[in-house]
């Protein structure tokens, strides 16, 4: 599974959750949602960083391209995939 897909399957699942919560006083839902929400969140992203950080060390560890180049597929990896779902 790719990462854009990885990143859509998680969305997706999320988006279920928060639609399936839909029952109960809406003040107490609203706060139990929004931390939920940011948990989700924060979970996903981490998950995508320790993604990123594990094709560093494989493209490192092969060692078939200069470590300088590996650092560049670590910080594409991050801005394009991991940041690109906030914006």
């Amino acid at each position: 599974m790719t990462s854009s897909n990885r990143t859509f399957a998680v969305a997706f699942v999320l988006l279920a959750l928060l639609l399936s919560l839909g029952s109960g006083t809406p003040y107490a839902r609203d706060a139990d949602l929004a931390s939920f929400t940011f948990a989700a969140a924060h979970t996903a992203k981490q998950q995508c960083l320790n993604i990123c950080r594990a094709r560093y060390r494989d493209c490192l560890s092969l060692k078939q391209i200069p470590s300088f180049e590996c650092r560049g597929i670590y910080q594409d990896c991050n801005r394009f995939t991991c940041y690109a779902v906030q914006g």
